[in-house]
């Protein structure tokens, strides 16, 4: 497990493609429970260890997580995510260019749990949650491209249903169009930088994951500054 930040009251994890946040269905462990293992491991702590979750990112998707360490990081972080003051980018590898280099996507997305997938429509319906994000267009190689992603709604596979709906499936998520799967099963998505004023210090956490070990990440990385 890599630990990208930690104080008193929150601890921020570079969560690998595959690990579950919290405990679901599949009874795997997620990673919460080994995030609290570490803490108690490292300072030695007695009985149960506070660890709450504030956030999830997709089981195939990489890329940070922030937990809190006490019920004050906990319910103070939650407020920071109701009101939209946590600012988050994800780094995605798409198959097809996509048909500007720079753009806003607003669409109305309905969530369907009988397989797990959301729906994008261009215009309100019942049922549906408005999503918006911009992206920008990062770098080219030869059979693919690097987008950067700002989140400005968190609905369920938003940028997985988005980028798919404009022509652009992510790199390994058969579910949204991608044509093969990752070798690791996960997807070409990671949510690469995070930044917030810190709810109790309130000083400026601002972090960035490094990239996933990958000569194609790492190719298509290569040129940028």
């Amino acid at each position: 497990m890599q630990v990208i930040y930690e104080d008193n009251h929150i601890i921020i994890v570079n969560k690998q493609s595959g690990e579950i946040v919290q405990g679901d269905r599949t009874g795997d462990e997620p990673l919460v429970e080994r995030v609290r293992q570490w803490i108690k491991e490292k300072y030695d702590k007695p009985g149960n260890v506070f660890c709450g979750v504030t956030h999830r990112i997709d089981r195939p998707t990489c890329g940070l997580v922030v937990f809190a360490r006490t019920s004050k990081g906990l319910s103070r972080m939650n407020e920071l995510f109701r009101k939209g003051d946590v600012h988050k980018t994800y780094w995605a590898i798409v198959k097809n260019r996509p048909p500007k280099d720079a753009d806003t996507l607003t669409h109305y997305l309905t969530p369907v749990e009988k397989n797990n997938k959301t729906y994008v429509s261009e215009t309100p319906r019942d049922g549906a949650l408005k999503a918006v994000l911009n992206y920008r267009l990062m770098a080219t190689g030869d059979n693919y491209h690097l987008l950067e992603v700002e989140l400005l709604t968190g609905r369920k596979h938003q940028i997985r249903a988005q980028l798919s709906h404009i022509g652009c499936p992510i790199k390994g998520d058969l579910k949204y169009g991608a044509p093969r799967s990752n070798p690791d099963g996960g997807i070409s998505l990671q949510a690469h930088r995070i930044w917030f004023e810190h709810p109790v210090s309130h000083v400026l956490v601002d972090v960035t994951a490094p990239l996933p070990n990958d000569p194609l990440w790492q190719a298509l990385a290569s040129g940028l500054t």
